[in-house]
Formats: structure tokens, sequence, C-alpha cells
């Protein structure tokens, strides 16, 4: 229908908005939740551009314009062949891979000052191509625990990585006063229950039920005098 009000969510790859979406659409089943997947650089842009109404990404990003709440912090492990020794441990270190030669993807989204190991100059255009070289044995890789489950491949594994950077995943919508559809997802990421004064729309007042109505008293029997017996 022309003119259907909707919202707009954006999200970034490994990040999954369907609890949220299922909870939007429980409580606003008549607005439509559309969901937009855009790479971590693009994100930002796609919020300023008017092209959706907020979107879920990862911190750091420039935020000129922009507000953004912290929702959660994600694991980063190392993503290894399933033969490598790495596998051995249950949890590596940044130093247990001083000697691995090491992937750095352009679209890498860690907020690294060094990266672990040897950095294999070349660098693959995305993730999911240094993915296929890890598969290849061309060198190990770093990511959220979220990325590496999105690309995710039978011949891989990873391991919990420690000393590492650590992705955060923000909500973040346009600076001003949030419309009334943005407070709505606000409150849904943030736990707010149906019945919160901020959370979905306010359930109307039970009515009240009428009174039960009054029993009339039984009427009282009329009490005659005593007919006098007749003498004898």
């Amino acid at each position: 229908m022309t003119g259907q009000p909707s919202f707009r969510l954006g999200y970034v790859p490994g990040v999954t908005p369907a609890k949220w979406a299922r909870i939007w659409a429980e409580r606003l089943p008549r607005i439509p939740l559309e969901l937009l997947q855009v790479a971590d650089a693009d994100a930002p842009g796609l919020i300023r551009d008017g092209k959706a109404d907020a979107a879920l990404l990862r911190l750091p990003f420039d935020r000129d314009g922009l507000h953004a709440i912290p929702l959660y912090v994600e694991q980063t492990v190392v993503v290894v062949p399933k033969d490598h020794l790495v596998t051995a441990a249950d949890e590596v270190t940044t130093g247990d891979l001083a000697d691995e030669l090491m992937l750095h993807p352009v679209d890498d989204v860690l907020d690294w000052d060094a990266l672990p190991g040897r950095v294999i100059d070349e660098r693959p255009a995305s993730t999911a191509d240094a993915i296929a070289l890890v598969a290849m044995g061309t060198g190990l890789l770093v990511v959220p625990q979220s990325l590496a489950r999105l690309h995710h491949r039978k011949d891989l594994t990873y391991r919990p990585l420690t000393g590492a950077p650590e992705s955060q995943v923000a909500l973040s919508w346009p600076e001003g006063e949030p419309s009334e559809l943005m407070d709505q997802f606000i409150g849904i990421v943030r736990g707010r229950t149906v019945n919160s004064s901020r959370g979905a729309a306010p359930t109307p007042p039970a009515k009240k039920k009428p009174a039960p109505a009054k029993r009339s008293a039984p009427a009282k029997k009329a009490v005659g005098r005593r007919k006098p017996r007749p003498r004898r």
C-alpha cells in the first residue's frame, strides 16, 4: 500500500538482527521492518543518505552526525585449517602466532596497533577472499567470531584469541530527536518490555467489569392474626 510506514534497518556482515526483528513483528505487526545488508565501510553513509533509518554496525566508525549506543562485544578468533597445530589448544594468544603467516584483508573490522605474526604484504580484497586463502594454506586470519561463522567451511575451524582487539557492535541513527519508530527499536534492543513506558504501543486499559446486580431481599411472609376458636 502506497505511503504505508516502515522501518529500514541496515546491518553489517556477521551481525544477526533476527531476534530483534522477531520482537518487532510481535509488537508492531502492521509496520514492516526492512532489513538491508551493507558492507561495514558503507554502513554510516547508508544512514546519512537517508537510505536506512538506523543500522547495526561495528565500532569504531565516523560518528559525525550520528548517534550510537554500544550493544555487545564480539569474541575475536583466529581461523585456521582443521589440521593446523593451533587446533590442539582451546585458546591461543597473539604470541602463539608469532611465527605464522597472517592475512590482513582490506575490509578488516578490527582496530589493530600491530598484527601478530608475519603479515603478508599483499592484502586480500575481502574477508571472504582471505578465508579462501586460509583454506589454501596461504596464511591464518583473525576476525570476530561472527564473521568466522558467516564464512564457515568444512575444512576450516577457529580458536578464541586473547591479546587481540575486540569488535563492538552498536546501533546507530541520525542525530536529533528520534522518531517514534526509532524509539520503539531502541527500546527493543535495550530490552524494554512491552509494558514499559517507552516500549511498544501502550496497552489499552482493561475494561471494568460491571458491578454484580444486587439481589432483592426475599419478600416477608405476612403474619396474620389467629382466628379465635369458637366456644362450646
